[in-house]
């Protein structure tokens, strides 16, 4: 069953900023009721005021599996069940691996694979009884192929990636897709954030890679949502490496490699 945006209700973790937030607005303008979870209220209710009304908001830490169910019941008592559900709840801290704290690991896990799976489990009940329903499960770039400095937030992303590819057989015959989305680089608040934590290594490394804005890649989601795709992209570069990640992973981890020495040459590294 083709996954049609109008008509439908999205709900999307990680609603009030970046991509989730370019997402919500761009399901609204195609006729979707727009349902957004959160963490921080005050940036919840200017998002639902950007995405337009009858936008409803649910505060919630994805972390509180409790705390999402019953985000989740707010929305489906507002707009219905879920028929699409867009999980972009994260955060990414960079460092040096031997320099991360340990709770820097259990939050990266925490937010970014059980925030995910919370609210995948708080809607896959009801879509299995409706026999109908589309899991978008976002991952990221770092989520194919490890990259220095992301030891903590990599791991995370190959979880959801290994999530969604194991649930979609088992979905699939309650009529269920699923989606996995790697974005690159996406110009964001947390983006900004991460910049600030980037060892010079992972600074080279990125600066190698252009960053999209949010509704770029927002737009690759929803086009991904409505052609059914199994794995959506926003830009050339993820695209190969998932068609192709065992042939270009040699070449990708050289060039890696490459320029951490030409940093550490330099004597800019930490």
């Amino acid at each position: 069953m083709v996954t049609k945006i109008s008509g439908s209700h999205v709900l999307i973790t990680g609603g009030s900023s970046g991509i989730g937030l370019a997402t919500a607005v761009l399901a609204a303008r195609g006729g979707a009721r727009v349902s957004l979870v959160a963490r921080d209220a005050r940036r919840l209710e200017a998002a639902a005021a950007e995405v337009g009304a009858g936008t409803v908001t649910a505060f919630a830490d994805v972390t509180d599996s409790a705390a999402v169910v019953a985000a989740v019941a707010r929305a489906t008592g507002e707009h219905g069940p879920v028929d699409v559900l867009v999980t972009s709840a994260g955060t990414a801290h960079p460092g040096y691996f031997a320099e991360l704290d340990d709770e820097v690991f259990r939050t990266q896990m925490n937010v970014d694979y059980f925030g995910t799976l919370h609210a995948v489990r708080a809607v896959v009940p009801t879509m299995v009884a409706r026999g109908r329903g589309h899991l978008v499960l976002v991952s990221s770039t770092a989520g194919l192929i490890g990259v220095f400095g992301y030891s903590a937030y990599a791991p995370a992303k190959y979880a959801v990636r290994g999530l969604a590819e194991t649930l979609r057989p088992e979905l699939a015959p309650a009529g269920i897709t699923v989606s996995c989305v790697y974005p690159p680089d996406t110009l964001t608040p947390g983006f900004e954030a991460e910049n600030a934590l980037k060892p010079p290594e992972t600074v080279a490394i990125s600066e190698a890679i252009k960053p999209r804005d949010a509704e770029h890649v927002a737009q690759a989601v929803v086009k991904g949502i409505e052609k059914d795709r199994l794995v959506i992209t926003a830009d050339v570069q993820t695209a190969a490496l998932t068609r192709a990640a065992g042939l270009l992973g040699p070449y990708v981890r050289t060039t890696m490699d490459r320029t951490v020495r030409k940093v550490r040459k330099s004597g800019t590294h930490g």
